[in-house]
């Protein structure tokens, strides 16, 4: 049967918030199982906790003083509860987690900082983005200082070991708390975490160790690359600190639209226009793809909406490593002009090839359109051979 909550906390009947609170400060110090190593004292805490945690609330300690523990069975206690008034168990260690868990998280040694990360926009072709291309860009970011070699000091001096945290770059304070005595660790004020100061510092980076120049590189752009498409350069970012890595470049690819071609993933697109005399007859045509022009075969009763497909024409496959492998196709999509401006001569001929082939118009069995069966081959639906 649970013992009376006021006897747990040692306490009157009548006793004031700030008296509750004192006596559980009491009793939490001296049976939080970190401290108290009996086997009993975890099972006391927890009983500790509940009854702190009814007290501590005015309307749950209201209801057990009228009923009991009937009054308050009904999600009150339990290691790790939360009372109104003083906060439970997460205020009463509020100071040991930020000075001990906290502050030693944050207080570790920074050590030296890495360069910082580089960004720059290239613009490609159409072409080039498709083959890839050895692309030389220029960029700031911040490099050695040639004065001081980077060691921040004046030609002639050298920096010195920190006075303050030893050249550790951190300082240590101990803290009694009641649970011990607990080191707080923290970067070094006077050094800033470097473990050392510059007595004279250069007068060309003023103590830095960097200046900001001007660079070129060559960055090689695969074939394959798609606009938006960013390659990440290792080491050629910013110079970190002594003894911390070079930070990235990252180049941002941007490919300007052609004049004829687009893309969809790594397929090429090419719209081209026919007269009706090549579609009602047939012809051969040449068709430029980026290898150059090709020969293309258009049957006779070629229809708008005819799709060719030349195979191996299209855009590089890229890996993920940045490699390419085989290509995709290009598509050649067919549209039949109607003249809309005739010769005379032309006319004759239109004029009798009418009469030839009668004025009726007959409806057409329901099916598929034009559009329809482009938004099927769009869909991945009857594909071009």
């Amino acid at each position: 049967m649970a013992r009376d909550y006021y006897e747990v906390l040692g306490v009157q009947r009548g006793a004031d918030k700030d008296s509750i609170k004192r006596a559980y400060r009491k009793l939490a110090r001296e049976f939080h199982p970190d401290v108290n190593k009996n086997p009993e004292a975890e099972d006391q805490f927890k009983e500790i906790n509940e009854a702190y945690e009814v007290l501590s609330d005015d309307d749950k300690r209201a209801r057990y003083d009228r009923f009991g523990h009937a009054g308050v069975n009904n999600g009150a206690g339990g290691f790790g509860g939360a009372g109104a008034g003083f906060g439970g168990f997460e205020e009463i260690f509020e100071e040991f987690f930020n000075n001990f868990g906290g502050a030693a998280r944050q207080g570790r040694r920074r050590g030296p900082r890495p360069g910082q990360d580089r960004r720059i926009d290239v613009t490609i072709t159409f072409e080039e983005a498709v083959f890839g291309i050895n692309k030389t860009v220029e960029f700031e970011r911040m490099e050695v200082c040639d004065t001081c070699g980077g060691n921040g000091a004046q030609p002639g001096t050298q920096p010195i070991k920190c006075v303050q945290c030893a050249g550790t770059g951190e300082v240590r304070q101990v803290q009694q708390t009641f649970l011990g005595s607990m080191v707080q660790v923290a970067t070094c004020p006077r050094c800033n975490g470097r473990g050392e100061t510059i007595p004279t510092p250069c007068a060309t980076c003023k103590g830095s160790g960097r200046l900001r120049r001007k660079v070129s590189l060559d960055v090689q752009i695969p074939g394959g690359v798609a606009d938006g498409l960013q390659i990440q350069v290792r080491g050629e970012g910013d110079m970190g600190e002594k003894g911390a890595p070079q930070g990235s470049l990252y180049v941002v690819v941007r490919v300007q639209e052609h004049e004829y071609f687009k893309r969809r993933d790594s397929d090429i697109i090419l719209d081209i226009a026919i007269n009706v005399a090549q579609a009602a007859l047939g012809d051969k045509i040449h068709v430029p793809t980026v290898d150059g022009d090709v020969e293309l075969g258009i049957p006779a009763g070629t229809q708008t909406g005819k799709v060719f497909r030349l195979r191996g024409k299209g855009v590089p496959r890229l890996r993920s490593d940045g490699s390419s492998y085989g290509r995709g196709d290009q598509l050649v999509y067919v549209n039949v002009e109607v003249p809309t401006k005739l010769t005379d001569e032309q006319r004759g001929l239109f004029e009798k090839l009418a009469k030839t082939m009668g004025s009726e118009v007959e409806p057409q069995a329901r099916g598929k359109g034009f559009f329809d069966r482009v938004m099927d081959f769009l869909s991945g639906e009857n594909a071009p051979n």
